[in-house]
């Protein structure tokens, strides 16, 4: 039961972080800087609906898995986890904290799209290490 979850958020953040990555972030850089202020705000409180409950999830099925098997796959799964936590509160909580002041605007939309990469590599490996574990080991 508690692959079949962690599977559900990882392939839910998987799919998000690709539509971020190549469809939402791409975006803010055809609005103009008044719409892209009020997008802005409607966007950030409805994807953190969606992306919270998925990234909370996921950091407590890896700490149980930790906790419960403390294995070298449940390990690495948790560092990863935790890296991903870490990425999105120093560097992206704080691009889109100056999108929403309307600073440095430009600036944080071109690190957005750019440094979003490794949060899309990051997620796009714990989707792959997940589907090792659970289709290999089944």
């Amino acid at each position: 039961m508690l692959e079949t979850i962690r599977l559900i958020c990882d392939s839910g953040l998987l799919v998000l972080i690709w539509i971020v990555q190549l469809i939402i972030y791409p975006s803010f850089s055809y609005y103009k800087h008044v719409d892209l202020f009020q997008w802005h705000s409607n966007y950030t409180k409805r994807i953190a609906v969606i992306v919270i409950p998925l990234m909370v999830t996921q950091l407590i099925i890896s700490l149980i898995q930790v906790y419960t098997t403390p294995d070298l796959y449940s390990i690495l799964y948790s560092s990863l986890v935790i890296a991903a936590w870490i990425i999105t509160f120093i560097m992206f909580v704080p691009l889109h904290e100056n999108i929403s002041k309307e600073r440095d605007v430009e600036i944080s939309i071109k690190k957005l799209k750019l440094h979003n990469w490794l949060r899309t590599v990051l997620w796009s490996f714990i989707f792959m290490l997940t589907c090792y574990l659970k289709f290999t080991f089944l």
